[in-house]
């Protein structure tokens, strides 16, 4: 094992004059050190490397010893042994994600899908309907499996137990959307009808989750300023806030701490007002150019990103959607359309535990709302088109629940709003709409927005202010809060999270 020089007592001195023996030291530190760094990184990617493998093959087991290994070694860079702590952690995230056996999935559909047979689930596995993983010789399903059945498979949807009436959600939706439309050409602006809205966010800590006494850091979501989103102002926390990240952030948060009570749950608790105003631009191709690439303040959401990579795939799937089309209004609409035709809704994983979550979507022909948005975002981007990232919560009366979507930048209109997920919802799930409303739906939604939102973030895989000593139990977003206590993450298993939303007058 090489042992860095400054462990063994050795330290270079410093310099006097122009004495040229410790400059010379020195530099011949600075080399060793470099070669010491550049061998950690090395072997660190390797033991990543080959625990990834073993865990592709369903040898979790053997993957986590190897990643045991690695944590044991000495002289380990603090970041080389952040990574591989998450890589170790990252194997128990994706157990969590796999709850069901084959019974226990057999059993739960049998309550779900009206008059299944073992012989029609037998047919559903062979065909490979369900997510699944193996883990050491045992194969499990996604806990999702259930729901994501019938989001991948509409047409079962006459057998659900108990059936479900979409009706009034479809409509009111579509009379939101087109009263939206009409008001902003009628007012010539793209910015009308502000709602003013009241949020309680309470984040719960489970008992013991924290041994007693230590101090429960808690990240939670605020809305950021957008031409959107306006008048923000908190008005309650359940302790005093530590940090409130500026409103021009690009993942708002407040920081709150408190300490564990042995046996009690630790809560968390945040009230605020904001008004969010619905959104519809009127869009012309013909007025549509191309950017500048070398605009400096659009040149980071032209390139390449975590989760956004110009895979030959994605290339050729660009190419294939743009064809000989040069416009990029006309090109973002076709990759928008494609995706609402194409794309499945499903339930997701986490997103910590996905290498490529814009491939992993264009792979599979599914995903939820943020994995959509991402291949969206890579699909502009890889056209030249600037895109990014935007999430929090959908706060939309009869479907509140975190949700993500998008902004491309189309010149001389400047940013505008896009949201993948509507765009598939209205071309394959709202069923009790006619064929032109759902099509009305879908090209609203297409430099459109509800103003049923609250936006935290601007770019997808951000760092909190201050950031986490430990890994995020979400790195790519951030919605559910952020927890911590002694140095150690807090996952999603240990706490809960709630949202209650008030429209005022």
């Amino acid at each position: 094992m090489i042992r860095c020089p400054w462990r063994c007592g050795i330290a270079p001195r410093r310099a006097a004059g122009h004495n040229p023996a410790p400059m010379k030291l020195a530099r011949a530190f600075a080399v060793f050190a470099g070669l010491i760094l550049g061998t950690s990184s090395l072997a660190q990617e390797a033991w990543i490397s080959r625990a990834s493998r073993l865990e592709e093959q369903g040898r979790f087991q053997e993957a986590a010893a190897v990643l045991e290994e690695a944590l044991a070694q000495d002289h380990l860079a603090a970041a080389a042994r952040r990574q591989l702590t998450f890589e170790r952690e990252r194997l128990d995230r994706i157990r969590q994600d796999f709850s069901y056996t084959r019974d226990t999935l057999f059993a739960a559909l049998q309550q779900a899908v009206k008059d299944l047979t073992a012989a029609e689930f037998a047919q559903w596995l062979a065909e490979g309907r369900f997510d699944y993983r193996d883990f050491d010789g045992e194969r499990r399903y996604m806990d999702s499996s259930v729901s994501n059945l019938f989001f991948r498979h509409p047409e079962l949807n006459p057998r659900r137990q108990p059936p479900r009436d979409t009706t009034q959600h479809d409509r009111a939706v579509y009379t939101v959307c087109m009263t939206i439309r009409d008001a902003a050409r009628a007012a010539r602006k793209p910015y009308v009808l502000p709602k003013r809205f009241h949020m309680t966010m309470t984040v719960t800590a489970k008992a013991d989750a924290a041994p007693a006494g230590e101090t429960v850091r808690a990240w939670l979501p605020l809305p950021r300023r957008y031409p959107f989103q306006t008048d923000f102002k908190l008005l309650k926390t359940s302790s005093p806030v530590v940090h409130l990240a500026p409103e021009t952030s690009r993942i708002r948060s407040v920081l709150l701490e408190q300490p564990a009570r042995a046996g009690q749950p630790t809560v968390f608790q945040i009230e605020y007002e904001y008004t969010a105003w619905g959104v519809s631009f009127d869009l012309h191709p013909e007025a549509v150019t191309p950017c500048d690439p070398h605009d400096p303040a659009l040149q980071p959401w032209l390139r390449e990103a975590p989760h956004v990579v110009f895979t030959p795939a994605l290339r050729a799937l660009a190419r294939q959607l743009v064809g000989d089309e040069t416009n990029p209004y006309r090109q973002a609409k076709a990759f928008y359309d494609w995706i609402a035709e194409n794309i499945k809704y499903s339930y997701a994983i986490e997103y910590s535990t996905i290498r490529n979550i814009s491939d992993y979507c264009r792979a599979r022909g599914y995903g939820d709302c943020g994995q959509e948005a991402l291949l969206f975002i890579a699909l502009c981007r890889v056209q030249g088109i600037p895109a990014r990232w935007q999430s929090a919560w959908n706060t939309f009366p009869s479907s509140q629940s975190i949700h993500d979507w998008c902004e491309i930048y189309l010149a001389p209109y400047g940013w505008m709003p896009v949201d993948p997920y509507q765009g598939i919802w209205a071309m394959q799930y709202a069923f009790t709409l006619t064929p032109a409303q759902r099509r009305e739906i879908r090209d609203f939604y297409f430099g459109g927005l509800d103003p049923y939102r609250m936006a935290a973030n601007a770019d997808h895989n951000q760092e909190l202010t201050p950031p986490k000593q430990s890994p995020r139990s979400d790195p790519v977003d951030f919605q559910r809060g952020e927890l911590e206590a002694g140095g150690r993450n807090l996952y999603f298993d240990k706490y809960t999270y709630r949202m209650v939303v008030k429209e005022l007058p």
